[in-house]
């Protein structure tokens, strides 16, 4: 169980793209890394082929690490961080640490 996961709105707080908000699109757990759109866009030249549509420079995103960016809390819509408790019923949730919001 990863603290950031797909889907999850992030604030960046290092790097280039410092202050920029995204949807999390991919999260590489293995590697500790994200890919957040609009973040971190690099340039790609590609040649035609089947597998690729648009030939040429294509802009994407790149992966950038888990610790560069901050989940942001749907109830507070602050960036914090996010610790763990147990419900009743003995399911692990995700909990906002500024107000103790079950994230999941």
């Amino acid at each position: 169980m990863s603290k950031i996961r797909k889907n999850d709105e992030v604030l960046v707080m290092l790097g280039r793209d410092r202050g920029k908000k995204g949807k999390v699109l991919i999260a590489l757990h293995e590697r500790d890394r994200l890919i957040v759109e609009g973040v971190n866009m690099i340039k790609r030249h590609m040649k035609p082929s089947a597998a690729v549509r648009q030939a040429g420079i294509v802009e994407k995103e790149a992966p950038i690490h888990v610790s560069d960016v901050k989940l942001i809390c749907k109830k507070c819509n602050q960036p914090a961080r996010v610790g763990y408790r147990f419900l009743e019923g003995g399911s692990k949730v995700r909990v906002c640490k500024k107000c103790h919001e079950v994230i999941d």
